[in-house]
Formats: C-alpha cells, structure tokens, sequence
C-alpha cells in the first residue's frame, strides 16, 4: 500500500451536514475560518444543509461566502449528506474532514492531524482529542463493539464498568500523553480519512441513516489494511447531540436499527446471536411500559431490527 502525495489543487475538503443547528454552525464555521487563514492550508468547506427551517441555509449563504452550500429540502440524513460532498471531493481533495457543526476548531488542530497523515502512512483514519465545552475530556475513540458493548447499552451491566475496556474505553491517560495511539474508531465528530483509503474502501454505508457508520467505515478500513489513529495533541471541542436531541425516540430507534445492522454486517455468530436474543427482551419489556406512542413506535421498530 503507498501513499499518494498531496493533490495540488486541494490539501483538504472539509464537510459539514446540518440539520437546525444554526447557532452551533455559525460558531463552527467562524472557528474554522480563523484556523484556515492561520494554517494557510488549501481547503473546500462544503455545507451540506438537510431542510433546516431555522436559517441554517441563509446564515451560510450571507456570512460565509467562501463555503460551498447545499441546501436540501428535506432530511437526506448524516450518512447521505456526507456522501454526496465527498464524491465531490474525491478527485481533487488528498484528504477529507468530515466535520460536525456542533464542534469548535481550536488552533493547529489542522495542522496536527495533516502532519500525522504525512508522517503515517498506513493511517486511513485519524481522529484529534475531543473537549468537553468547559474544557474537560470527552472520549473521542473506542474500540470495535461486541457483547459486552451492547450489554452496557441494554443497562445490563454493572455501571462501575462502564469506562473500561470491557465497555469499548481507552485509558483515559493515553489522551493525555502527546503520543499519538492506534484505535478501532474515532469518534465521528471530527474525523479526518486518507482520501486514497476512501477510494480503496468506498462511501459510508448509506444503510445507516444516522450513528454506526464511521465504526463501519473504520472496520472496512481495517480490513482492507489501513489504520485508525487518535492524536491527542490536536484538539477540537465538540458540543455532542445537537441535532439528535431534538427527536428522542426517532434516534432511540435509529441508534438500535443501526447497531442491529453493524453486528450483523461485522459481528455474525455467537456475539451477533447473544446481542439480539438481549435487546429484544429489554425493549420487550419497555415497549409494555411505553409511555406514548412516539415511544412504543420506536420500540416496535428495533425489535423488527433485531429479529
């Protein structure tokens, strides 16, 4: 496998997919735009807005001229809006960011994570060091799910273990350190990919509407021989959940759809077997206790999923 130099049109194409979040969008892409002029790197921003009735679409258009917009009339969903930017950029991109608008670009994150790539050349996927707002750690990779992942997720784990390996989790003192360190996935927030290890390994998966797919494109790459790596000396803060929180039970049951369809995709046998046998008696019995039924739709939908 080899490494591609550079393209000189385009150092990096940059995507972002918004769904009403027009005050994160603006913070993003002003943060963005300073790290740009400072790192002085050549860049297509592209924003891919999906039917956003907030002003998301208007905002970009008149404050931020130099950004490439795609305003859609209906949700196309993360996975979808992403891909159409990338197969845009792919031909004249080395490398693309797939970016949430709820994140703020600290300085040199850019920089940091471009040089890596330079420097590793089997990295198809690298990550930076995820903040909270208020500055403290938020776990930016994990490791590929299996039972006891889905277990943590179901409640059906004792909680005293939920940051541990046995739940996916880096050592928390592996972030700290300025070494970048191998990991199965970064969190898709702010993840940067090889355009060469795109071409070599294809799109998101569009199956997934939205949560699962960068762990799929990470085993993907995995399998095909890249590496994902997490840099802990680039930084970017990441708000989490602005648009997933605006509809709970819809993204409840797109969360489990989709991890219904990784396990079966990445994990068939005794672990795929074992996850589904408990999932379907946990939301079993939520869907008897349903509350609403927004609710008991969405518990419907991921026994379906997990049958």
């Amino acid at each position: 496998m080899s490494s591609k130099p550079r393209d000189p049109q385009t150092d990096l194409g940059i995507i972002i997919v918004s769904w009403n979040v027009r005050e994160d969008l603006d913070r993003c892409l002003t943060s963005l735009c300073d790290a740009l002029n400072r790192e002085q790197y050549r860049a297509q921003t592209w924003v891919l807005d999906n039917g956003s009735v907030d002003g998301s679409a208007e905002l970009v258009e008149a404050k931020y001229p130099w950004v490439h917009l795609e305003a859609r009339d209906t949700n196309l969903g993360y996975v979808r809006g992403n891909n159409i930017a990338m197969a845009q950029l792919l031909d004249t991109a080395a490398y693309l960011w797939l970016l949430n608008p709820d994140t703020i670009v600290r300085p040199g994150a850019i920089t940091t994570l471009l040089g890596f790539f330079d420097t590793e050349h089997q990295a198809g996927l690298v990550g930076p060091k995820l903040l909270n707002p208020d500055g403290s750690l938020q776990e930016s990779a994990f490791r590929f799910p299996g039972l006891t992942q889905a277990l943590f997720g179901l409640n059906l784990m004792p909680e005293r273990f939920y940051y541990s390996a046995l739940n996916g989790r880096y050592s928390p003192e592996q972030y700290t350190r300025p070494d970048p360190f191998r990991v199965d996935h970064p969190l898709g927030a702010a993840m940067m990919a090889r355009t060469e290890a795109v071409q070599s390994v294809g799109l998101l998966d569009e199956r997934f509407f939205m949560y699962c797919e960068e762990i799929d494109w990470a085993w993907r790459m995995r399998k095909a021989g890249w590496q994902s790596w997490l840099v802990p000396t680039a930084e970017v803060v990441h708000v989490g959940g602005a648009s997933s929180r605006q509809a709970p039970p819809e993204t409840t049951a797109c969360l489990w759809e989709s991890r219904a369809y990784l396990y079966s995709k990445h994990r068939r046998g005794l672990v795929s077997t074992l996850a589904a046998l408990a999932v379907r008696f946990v939301f079993a019995r939520r869907l008897k206790q349903a509350e609403t039924d927004d609710w008991a739709k969405a518990y419907m939908r991921i026994l379906e999923a997990w049958a």
